[in-house]
């Protein structure tokens, strides 16, 4: 019987920056970057990315608890996420990844997010993204 899984992550995105200057400024190390946009061409802008993530969460999940792990560990540098958001052109957002069992027996998690969650959304001008996938049958 397949489960779900999931995972909740913290993701810096925008055209033309180096991830390794943010992990310099924010001082804290990303669990994965993509710096393809920071030798891109101005004629064809390349996305890069920062993000901070859980590790993915088989069976019982508990949206709110992932999301809370990753604010927790953001909250005391939240100042120098905004700033370098403003300085290099990002975009900060919070995100949720589900695969969702196809299996009658299996429940679909809640999906949600506490106050503590949502108030460093507003501070840091994050927005939400959640990705539902469905797993495959075995």
């Amino acid at each position: 019987m397949a489960s779900n899984k999931g995972r909740a992550y913290f993701a810096l995105l925008g055209y033309h920056f180096n991830p390794d200057d943010i992990t310099r400024l924010l001082g804290i190390e990303p669990t994965s970057v993509n710096a393809a946009g920071a030798h891109s061409n101005l004629d064809k802008p390349v996305i890069s990315s920062w993000e901070l993530s859980t590790e993915t969460i088989a069976g019982e999940l508990d949206v709110f608890a992932l999301t809370d792990t990753i604010v927790k560990q953001l909250e005391p540098i939240k100042e120098k996420i905004v700033e370098v958001c403003k300085s290099h052109n990002l975009s900060p957002r919070l995100g949720v990844t589900l695969t969702l069992s196809v299996d009658k027996g299996e429940s679909s998690p809640e999906v949600g997010f506490g106050a503590r969650t949502i108030r460093f959304l507003a501070e840091t001008g994050s927005f939400i993204e959640v990705e539902n996938k469905l797993s495959e049958r075995i």
